[in-house]
């Protein structure tokens, strides 16, 4: 067991990580593995959900946003960045279907300022391509070359 004071010591340690930037679950876990005893670390991550610090469908949404507004990105590219991260792949798949739509309409405008920027150096087959190979939608590439 644990005193109080070492449960506050790390529990403070671990709620500087967070609030630096937010992090899910998988990220606190991995980082302080090796740093605080397991069971501790159990209790804290708990304590710390409780009081909604570490909110993994929160976290999916922040960053979706972050994503949204900094970076041309497929919804693939997106996912597969979140999955590397750690997030619930259920919760992640449950965003997005609730979300398609507005994930669509982005992921069209992405793929509309990619071509802006290659129009000028790239064939129209090698700038679909690349889209596609950065999983793009098929109609959201279509989508994109129309309003061009």
């Amino acid at each position: 067991m644990y005193s109080i004071e070492e449960f506050d010591k790390a529990k403070t340690q671990v709620l500087k990580y967070i609030l630096y930037q937010k992090r899910c679950e998988k990220e606190v876990r991995t980082k302080f593995k090796n740093k605080i005893d397991e069971n501790m670390l159990e209790d804290i991550i708990e304590y710390l959900k409780e009081a909604g610090y570490i909110n993994d469908k929160e976290y999916i949404e922040s960053k979706i946003e972050n994503f949204k507004l900094l970076k041309n990105l497929s919804i693939r590219e997106i996912s597969y960045k979140l999955l590397t991260k750690g997030v619930n792949r259920r919760q992640l798949e449950d965003y997005i279907d609730n979300n398609i739509e507005s994930l669509n309409e982005y992921e069209t405008k992405s793929a509309y300022n990619i071509i802006r920027k290659k129009i000028n150096s790239s064939e129209i087959d090698e700038i679909k391509n690349y889209l596609y190979k950065k999983g793009y939608k098929t109609e959201n590439i279509e989508k994109a070359l129309d309003d061009e």
